[in-house]
């Protein structure tokens, strides 16, 4: 066992353990960011008196950053280092942070979109340098292993974020539902916006100084220079020869629909479970507070998952594990969309076991053998990152249809996450043929 150890976080005789430790813990700050975001769909909806359309606007700025910055953040990282991408990325996701405050004195939406957009560009930046940083602490054979071992810290993060967003911000904000807010006059529209703003906006502004301090400190510590030796930036050609590789231009496919499935699971459980708990006469703060604790469950359960899974991986084949998953994850999709009840609840809370393994997996098998062209190869998978951008805006204009047939739309709309789910299991099995 103490050389399992060894082999995963040193390479040469050097121990990686300092520097993996402190990039790891990037991996829990942006999963903070990921999902104290995902609730705000349904609250920005209703400060600002919007439809869920309209309301998912804050995905496709948040993932929209992602995709813009992904390749400015490989060439960036090309020039100088991982470590001066950590830091910048580091910088931009405090900046959008702090920027919550001027957005919320304009009481606009808009402003929030712009926030949210720059702050992404930040963990853009973050992703981009920490993945392939951590693939690099070490040796190639454990590389997989490691960065699922990195990736075990990043829902932790998640975990956090999601209470905070129940606890801290849907538990505060003024109890009036969304029909009744139609209802008031501008005044008393405006005092209530203003309230719930300045509740909204508090966490963000705190996670900012923490975003502060951490980026002090990893700027103070000694990093390695792994990869960072080559600083040539021939982008064209680096870019060809990257994508005529299958199994990456797969993984790039298969990333997108996963990032979008994963945000579109955790997005819309609010509204799935609003609806179901609503439908047993819950009033409507309540249904979103009892729906944001399972999905708080939920992420328990994709942690718990994620560590299990590292450790199968020890014995398994990394694709066939991807693929069984996938197939399970499609199956509990289909659980979703036709139980009415509770119990179709309860297969959405599943569907985030089977996605526990399935961003580091593809973005590891994706990246194998990629060299120092895994830098452009991980702005690649960071940009697949859009997928939580386009997709749960159509989620969304499939639930304001409020009913398809005789089931309610929220349920039919969870059919995008199933079709993603079967190109994910397809890119598995191909990676099983391709003898991986």
């Amino acid at each position: 066992m103490k050389h399992t150890k060894q082999s995963i976080l040193s390479k040469d005789g050097i121990s990686y353990l300092i520097p993996f430790i402190l990039i790891t813990s990037c991996f829990a700050l942006w999963g903070f960011a990921n999902d104290i975001t995902n609730p705000m769909v349904k609250a920005f909806s209703k400060i600002f008196r919007m439809s869920a359309t309209d309301g998912a606007l804050v995905q496709v700025a948040f993932y929209g950053g992602y995709f813009a910055m992904a390749f400015p953040a490989a060439i960036f990282i090309r020039k100088y280092s991982y470590k001066a991408g950590v830091l910048l990325g580091l910088g931009m996701y405090a900046f959008g942070a702090f920027l919550f405050f001027p957005a919320k004195m304009t009481g606009e939406y808009y402003p929030f979109l712009i926030a949210y957009f720059i702050l992404t560009c930040g963990l853009s930046f973050l992703e981009t340098s920490c993945n392939p940083y951590i693939l690099s602490m070490g040796t190639e054979e454990t590389a997989t292993r490691r960065l699922n071992l990195a990736q075990s810290f990043n829902p932790m993060g998640s975990l956090l974020g999601m209470y905070v967003a129940m606890q801290f911000i849907q538990a505060k904000l003024h109890p009036m539902g969304t029909e009744d807010r139609t209802l008031l006059n501008d005044s008393e529209f405006q005092a209530i916006k203003e309230s719930d703003l300045a509740v909204l906006i508090a966490p963000y502004l705190i996670i900012g100084l923490v975003i502060v301090a951490m980026l002090l400190l990893i700027r103070f510590v000694k990093m390695p220079k792994n990869g960072d030796q080559n600083h040539r930036i021939d982008f064209l050609p680096t870019l060809k020869r990257i994508f005529t590789q299958t199994c990456y231009r797969e993984g790039v496919i298969a990333q997108f629909f996963y990032v979008g499935a994963q945000i579109m699971c955790w997005t819309f459980i609010i509204q799935y479970g609003t609806r179901l708990f609503m439908s047993q006469g819950m009033d409507e703060k309540s249904a979103e507070v009892l729906s944001q604790q399972y999905n708080i469950i939920a992420m328990v359960i994709f942690c718990i998952s994620r560590f299990i899974c590292t450790f199968i991986l020890r014995y398994f084949n990394a694709g066939k594990l991807l693929m069984i998953l996938a197939i399970c994850g499609g199956i509990f999709t289909l659980g979703t969309i036709f139980l009415q009840k509770i119990f179709g609840l309860y297969c959405l809370v599943a569907v985030s076991a089977c996605m526990s393994l399935m961003f580091p997996t593809i973005y590891g098998i994706a990246l194998k053998g990629m060299g120092d062209d895994a830098k452009f190869g991980a702005a690649g998978l960071i940009m697949a990152i859009l997928g939580g951008s386009i997709l749960p805006p159509l989620q969304a204009s499939i639930i304001d249809m409020k009913e398809i047939g005789c089931l309610p739309a929220v349920n039919v709309s969870f059919i995008l996450p199933f079709i993603c789910f079967l190109v994910i299991s397809g890119y598995g099995y191909r990676t099983v043929k391709r003898n991986w």
